[in-house]
């Protein structure tokens, strides 16, 4: 079972002010809630978790904690009813010109007109969703990139470029004219709106709500869920628009709280676990007096292999960690017809291990042991289309590491590196969130996931050089890879991440 749950955090300092928000005591209140099979108060083994307990066990079905109403949740059956099961209506735009052919859409180019041709390029013959989550997925490769830069090369790596976006998305909606502005051209989304005369700024988050809508259903035999938490510091007022629209689009509420009281990170981690089905503890250790502002999102996935790993298939054997470093992991073994694919300019293949619903991971692996750098560097949503539309099936043996990753990232300096910098100045301006003077000062992201037999839980533009995957019969995975786990109907990259070391959290 593969799991992941991500839980981006963004804060903000400032001085107290007015009230008018709603009491974090009906937000919280769900103190004796025990979702079946997860016992409280012990250590969350997930490989000792009954194999059917997804089914009878998912966010969305059983997850309604005390205290909540029906309509803090999203009624799956009433969206169903208004439109098509694919939510396409209204989701095709107008035609989008494309560049000339002789344009090259891969290379990098300072010339915005460059730029702007590749993108609709990219653009072209696609839903506004899958364009956005096209965008978001760029932006979740570039700040996977500067996240590399600053770790040893024998880290593994986890990020949930969906989650990220997401609570980014929200915390723009209380931005100002310029950091508002900053915040979109960092994220890509200035681009997005720039594509057509059909945009604006508000569509960006119409299609953020769209995606929740699309992603986190319960009925496509994966699990996934995103939720947002809005707290503000106790006197502190916070502007209606604001409130009615991270309402509206990320279906979250502003909530008074006293962040000097232990009260409240105790109260804030219980609801953390419980949404994350226990796979995150206590995320939240201390909370600066001084906070005005927290926004969180979590970010859960759960889902099964279509083709699942014989337990008494798998092996110890050596991973080669480096050139001098091996370890002896649990390597999971199968044998069934699985996609995959030869990318001759990156020196990498590709294998596609396919989920039970419409959703994928993608295994990336050198064929060189110093070969990450590499894949690493030139990774983009353009390298995604190319690899799922020139995968091959056939009958292959795949044999693949079972693991666990737990990450904890403070992803400040890393947003700076990529333009965003007054959110975290006191010249950053928030004045249609509240009529204090705040600045970021946290963004925290924690994803956990694990991998084994059952499957996972956690929390044509070109073809130069590539060419299908027909010849190979074994596909080992033994050494560094990444791994992607993509949505398809909506081309939305969940999560991302680098495995060096199965055997290290």
């Amino acid at each position: 079972m593969w799991v992941f749950t991500v839980i981006p955090v963004v804060c903000m300092l400032a001085s107290p002010s007015l009230a008018g928000i709603k009491d974090l005591d009906s937000h919280f209140n769900a103190t004796n809630l025990k979702p079946r099979g997860l016992e409280s108060g012990s250590e969350v083994d997930v490989e000792a978790i009954p194999l059917e307990f997804h089914k009878e066990n998912t966010v969305t079905n059983d997850l309604i904690l005390d205290g909540f109403e029906d309509e803090d949740y999203i009624d799956f059956d009433k969206i169903l009813a208004a439109g098509s099961d694919d939510y396409i209506e209204g989701d095709e735009i107008d035609e989008i010109a494309t560049p000339a052919p002789d344009i090259d859409i891969f290379a990098e180019s300072s010339d915005p007109k460059i730029r702007r041709a590749r993108l609709l390029r990219l653009f072209h013959g696609r839903s506004r969703l899958q364009r956005l989550n096209m965008v978001n997925a760029r932006f979740g490769f570039n700040l996977y990139r500067s996240l590399r830069n600053d770790v040893n090369q024998t880290d593994n790596i986890l990020l949930a470029p969906a989650g990220i976006s997401i609570a980014m998305g929200m915390m723009s909606l209380g931005a100002g004219p310029e950091t508002h502005h900053q915040i979109y051209k960092a994220l890509g989304f200035a681009e997005f709106v720039n594509a057509s005369h059909h945009y604006e700024n508000t569509t960006v988050h119409k299609l953020f709500k769209k995606l929740t809508h699309r992603l986190f259903r319960r009925n496509f035999g994966y699990t996934l869920r995103s939720v947002n938490d809005v707290y503000l510091k106790k006197n502190v007022s916070v502007k209606e628009t604001f409130r009615t629209e991270t309402k509206t689009y990320y279906f979250a509420e502003p909530q008074s709280v006293d962040f000097r009281k232990p009260e409240f990170l105790n109260k804030a981690n219980r609801r953390i676990e419980k949404l994350t089905k226990g796979l995150i503890k206590e995320p939240l250790k201390s909370v600066d007096p001084n906070m005005v502002l927290m926004l969180l999102n979590y970010l859960y996935f759960k889902g099964t292999w279509e083709q699942k790993f014989p337990k008494e298939m798998t092996y110890y054997r050596n991973f080669r960690v480096n050139e001098k470093t091996t370890v002896r992991v649990p390597m999971m073994t199968n044998k069934g017809n699985y996609l995959a694919a030869a990318d001759h300019e990156l020196e990498c293949d590709i294998l596609q291990l396919p989920y039970t619903g419409n959703i994928s991971m993608l295994i990336a692996l050198p064929r060189k042991i110093t070969g990450m750098r590499t894949m690493e560097q030139q990774i983009s949503p353009t390298v995604i289309n190319k690899w799922l539309k020139n995968m091959t099936n056939r009958t292959r043996e795949v044999s693949l590491p079972r693991f666990k990753l737990e990450q904890n990232y403070d992803l400040i300096e890393n947003l700076k590196e990529m333009g965003l910098t007054d959110i975290f100045k006191q010249s950053g301006d928030f004045s249609r969130m509240t009529t204090e003077k705040v600045a970021l000062n946290w963004m925290k992201h924690q994803g956990t996931i694990t991998v084994n037999e059952e499957g996972t839980e956690a929390a044509a533009l070109t073809q130069v050089g590539f060419m299908p995957l027909s010849s190979q019969i074994r596909f080992t995975v033994d050494h560094p890879f990444l791994f992607l786990i993509y949505e398809h109907r909506t081309d939305c990259l969940v999560f991302i991440g680098r495995v060096v070391n199965p055997s290290q959290n």
